[in-house]
This record gives C-alpha cells, structure tokens and sequence, in this order.
C-alpha cells in the first residue's frame, strides 16, 4: 500500500514552502507531489513547474511533481500504473488542495473507490494554520474551519509574526475545534519530515498500539497531547489553563485574554463503561451518517461491544464510516468506549442521548 497525505491550509499559510521542502530536501525518500487544482489557477504552480508542458516533473532527489486539473482518482490510478510497470518510482504521495478546497471529498477518495483503496492507504490529514490571519480566515471562511476539523496535525506557521498570548488563544481556540490534532508551531516549512508522515491517522487497527490513553479517564481528557507515541515535544495544546473543552460548557471557562469566538466547528466526546448493543448501535450511526453526514467531519472511536471480546474501533469521514476489531479486552483493563466527533453544528445532546439509548 502507498502511504498518501492530504496537505491542506488556506491561501498562503505556507503550504508551497512545506512543499517546496518535501520536493527539495534530501531525505532519501521517493516522493510523488499532487498538486490538485480543481480546474482553479494556481499560483503555486508557477513556482514548482517552470519551463515545461509536461504533466510529471522528475526532481534532483527523486521526488516527482505531477499537476492534475481533472480527476484525482485517475491521477492516482495513472501513478500507480506507471510504479507497477517501472516507469515511475516514488515510495508516497503528498496530495496539496488548493486554499479555497474542502478536503473531505480529497480524503473521500480512498474510501470510496475499491481501485484505489486496494492501492492507497490514507495516513493523514496535515493543515497548516497561518499564525497572524487565522482568526479573521476562521472567522470568515467555513471552509478554513472546515481544514482544521478535518486535520490529523495542525502546523502553525508565521507565529513570529504574532505574540505569545495571541499565539497561546489560537491553539486554545484549534483544540475547541479539534481536540484530536496534535498541534506544532514550525518555522517558514522546516516541520521534521517525520511529523509529516506514517502519523497513521486513518490506520483503524493500529489506533490503539499508537495511542495508549486514547481510552484513558482523566479529568483533562487531553488525548490530542498523545495522538501519536512519538509526539514527545509536548509543543501541542495541552495549554495548563482550559480542559474541559470535552463540553460545550467549557467554553464558559475562557479566561480573559482568550477572545470568544463561537466556531461553527465543534468537538464533543461521548463516553461509558456499559457496553454497547451492536444492531442498536449501528442502526442509530446509520440514521445519524445519513442525516447529518455532511456536517459531520471526523469521528472516531474505540468501543467496548456486548457478546465482543475484542475492543472495536471505528472512525470516518462524512458519510463514509470503516470499523474493525482490535487487541483484546485484557482482564486487568476497565473495559469502556471513548468515541470523539468534529462536525459542523452538530446536534450534540441528539447525538449523546441516542448514544446512551444504544448502551445494554
């Protein structure tokens, strides 16, 4: 399977200098650049791509740069053509969205064509957030919220354009929105490669080899601090003030130099020591996908099943929704369910008493 990653972020919060970083730096690795356009002009396109008609561009480190206008699932269905037949070698793909791009439908992709999921494997979601503007894009353009609802990882760039305490109420403000995004600050694309890749935020199986405290109880419920074992920098949003961004009433809590913004983009995590009913649980996610699947952006959940002795996880993206059984319930563990939801105005006390209606 060819590892892929959605790099998305609004109109110049520095995804061709990330880019222009992947494609240059020599770090051994064979990596292929999508630009997707949707048909839009794109700036970025003058800067990776002079001089040439070409569709594919080879770089000096073996990187290869290939701009699609149309179709992304036959971009990737023609990359994968050409790495079987030899004509092409790269080890990944990054996939850049324009600024203006929702990335659900991009991420949509690998669940819903059977081509492409035999050959893709979709391993995160990485936007880059603009230090000095993001409040004003947040606060004008679902589609910026949309991005960081949708993120695995959140890099801010230019924080040296801002001060601490404006830098610190734009990660409070990110964790309201997304609890589950671990969250750095990086300078003008210098992210270490290995926080860009294998972050493994659509791998089902492996969620819980990853994230020990995904399940974890705790008063903070800081579990966007552990999304990932090698996240040991601590530079995420586990700012020492606000924790209990788990409710709606958290936001009660702000203090003072956290401005109040009411993002449409909310979190909410919904948990229980009873186990599930299995046919109750799946009808009522099926009735939830259908009428707010559109709203709803990223969940994802570990669940403790009647009649299962295995732990159950299952995450999705809009409608599409993938589930799996896990590691095994150990005798010494506390079995529960932890599930997180990130959507658009969710219904969220529809949601947690439907939930609690399917619990034995």
């Amino acid at each position: 399977m060819i590892p892929v990653t959605i790099l998305t972020g609004f109109l110049g919060s520095g995804k061709t200098t990330l880019l222009k970083r992947i494609l240059n730096d020599q770090h051994g690795m064979k990596i292929a650049v999508i630009e997707n356009e949707f048909g839009e002009e794109n700036i970025d396109n003058e800067i990776l791509v002079q001089e040439t008609n070409e569709q594919i561009i080879q770089m000096s480190n073996g990187c290869i740069c290939c701009t699609i206008r149309g179709d992304l699932a036959r971009a990737l269905e023609d990359l994968a053509e050409r790495k079987k037949a030899g004509t092409l070698n790269f080890d990944r793909v990054v996939i850049e969205t324009t600024g203006l791009a929702n990335p659900g439908p991009v991420a949509q992709t690998f669940f819903m064509d059977n081509t492409i999921a035999d050959e893709f494997l979709l391993d995160a979601i990485i936007t880059l957030v603009d230090a000095k503007h993001a409040n004003h894009q947040l606060d004008e353009h679902e589609v910026v919220q949309r991005q960081v609802g949708f993120a695995d990882r959140l890099f801010i760039t230019k924080s040296d354009l801002v001060d601490a305490t404006a830098l610190e109420a734009l990660k409070h403000r990110l964790v309201h929105m997304n609890p589950r995004a671990a969250i750095k600050v990086v300078n003008f694309g210098d992210a270490d490669i290995k926080e860009i890749f294998d972050l493994r935020g659509f791998n089902l199986n492996s969620k819980l080899e990853i994230d020990p405290d995904f399940l974890a109880e705790d008063d903070h419920d800081h579990d966007h601090g552990h999304d990932h074992a090698h996240d040991d920098d601590h530079d995420h949003a586990t700012c020492g003030h606000d924790h209990s961004h788990d409710h709606e009433h958290g936001h009660g809590h702000t203090n003072h130099h956290h401005a109040h913004h009411d993002d449409k983009i909310k979190s909410f995590v919904f948990r229980s020591d009873r186990a599930f009913d299995p046919n109750r649980l799946e009808d009522f996610l099926g009735g939830i996908l259908q009428i707010y699947g559109e709203r709803l952006l990223r969940y994802k959940g570990v669940l403790y099943m009647k009649g299962v002795d295995r732990k159950v996880v299952f995450q999705g993206v809009h409608q599409m929704m993938g589930s799996d059984l896990a590691a095994k319930w150990q005798p010494i563990e506390k079995k529960n369910s932890k599930m997180v939801f990130i959507g658009i105005e969710l219904p969220q006390d529809l949601i947690i008493d439907g939930l609690t209606a399917c619990l034995v």
